[in-house]
């Protein structure tokens, strides 16, 4: 696999990774179900879904050559990416209207 479709593979996984909490009522994925699952457990299948989302982007670098080491600026950065990548589930979830 070349390193751009690495990069895209990555990528997508954070895209799907930043919606699941908003898509299924089961805790991690796996978990029990919980129906409603309440918006703090969202928050924190979030976050520690952007923490996989991360280790799996720092493997992939690691993996295509030196990683580089990153400063607070990345971190905030790719933070926010994942909150924007989570956007449409959390419009799916909580903004939709229902009949």
């Amino acid at each position: 696999m070349g390193h751009t479709a690495e990069v895209w593979l990555v990528i997508g996984a954070a895209l799907v990774a930043a919606n699941l909490p908003f898509i299924n009522e089961r805790l991690f994925v796996l978990g029990p179900r919980r129906d409603p699952k309440s918006l703090g457990w969202r928050v924190l299948e979030l976050l520690v879904l952007a923490a996989l989302a991360l280790g799996l982007g720092l493997l992939t670098e690691s993996r295509i050559g030196q990683r580089h080491p990153q400063n607070w600026e990345f971190y905030a950065a790719a933070g926010c990416l994942f909150l924007t990548f989570a956007f449409p589930g959390f419009v799916w979830r909580y903004l939709r209207r229902r009949r």
